[in-house]
């Protein structure tokens, strides 16, 4: 049996938004509101959504690089967010991030053999020795030749600076892997060679990846469940192949209807869903449902009731009211 080797419950991100005088009522943006998911050891949970849905925020919270207000974030059954000076140092060994942009995530003044032990100097207490060893290693791990630990950033390519952040996470043997948008910031054709990457380490050192994306092309190619997230709130979340075959909130559906595909026929088949107007105010959300002001199912109690993120078949879970009705109200628009 699979364990859960992260267990997220009820986190809250709050960040605080000064509008007008030092008199007026504090107002707070909710990036993340009572977010819940997990993810099981050597598997992959994308977390999709578009800009402002509170993908990136909830992964940094993971990971403590932002405060959350509430919630718990269980890593191997250790709260992270209870975690204080020597404690949190040694938990942040167990936790590392691959970032998105490989242009601006290294130190340029830094040879690369240096910025991969970068975290093994200020986390662990091996030995000179034992480090460079695991510099070699990791080099040979990610493609990356022996004489190219004594470049600096610029002389590397795109891809080649991704696969250095890459071994930079793996140097402290982490439980959990956080992938923020690794491959956006790259050409197709090295984006695909840096997932391939990805996946191979994944099945060598059994490694568990939370993966933050937009693009969920990448995203089925790389996961094994899926969270959707919209303006804070995860809206649904499902194994892989249940969700791109029968997405249930017409928000998943439209995002869906947009992935590209160079199948003719199914081309041919696919109907765009378009979704109208924008999304609500982050700092003043409605009552009800947050998607309901562009939902083309939206009835008025979703403007009065906030939907529960429900159980509908074997992991499969939605937050509408109206799931049932989804499929055929959405087929039916154009």
């Amino acid at each position: 049996m699979i364990s859960e080797i992260l267990k997220v419950e009820n986190l809250t991100v709050r960040f605080e938004v000064k509008r007008g005088g030092g008199w007026t009522k504090k107002s707070y943006l909710y990036a993340v509101d009572d977010v819940s998911f997990t993810v099981k050891k050597g598997k992959t949970l994308a977390i999709v959504g578009e800009s402002g849905s509170g993908k990136t925020t909830a992964a940094l919270a993971v990971a403590r690089l932002v405060n959350a207000q509430s919630g718990s974030v269980l890593l191997d059954g250790q709260d992270i967010l209870q975690k204080q000076s020597e404690d949190l140092r040694k938990i942040r060994q167990k936790v590392q991030f691959i970032f998105q942009d490989p242009y601006s995530s290294l130190n340029p003044r830094k040879r690369a053999e240096a910025i991969v032990r970068e975290p093994l100097d200020s986390l662990s207490s091996k030995s000179t020795d034992e480090k460079a060893q695991i510099v070699d290693e990791l080099f040979e791990a990610v493609g990356l030749r022996p004489e190219q630990k004594r470049l600096f950033p610029h002389q590397f390519s795109g891809g080649q600076r991704q696969r250095i952040g890459i071994a930079r996470a793996l140097a402290t043997q982490p439980k959990l892997i956080i992938c923020d948008e690794p491959v956006s910031a790259l050409d197709v054709a090295v984006q695909a060679q840096i997932l391939n990457l990805l996946h191979k380490l994944q099945k060598e050192f059994e490694l568990t990846y939370l993966f933050i994306s937009h693009d969920l092309g990448v995203v089925q190619h790389m996961s094994d469940s899926i969270a959707v997230m919209y303006m804070g709130k995860v809206v649904e979340f499902a194994d892989r192949l249940s969700l791109f075959k029968n997405p249930q909130h017409p928000y998943t559906r439209a995002l869906l209807s947009a992935v590209p595909t160079v199948n003719r026929t199914k081309r041919a088949e696919q109907k765009r869903i378009l979704i109208p107007g924008d999304p609500p105010d982050p700092v003043n959300l409605p009552s009800g449902c947050r998607f309901a002001n562009r939902c083309p199912i939206a009835k008025p109690v979703c403007n009065i009731s906030e939907p529960k993120l429900e159980s509908i078949a074997n992991g499969h879970r939605t937050a509408c009211h109206f799931v049932k009705a989804t499929k055929s109200a959405l087929h039916s628009l154009g």
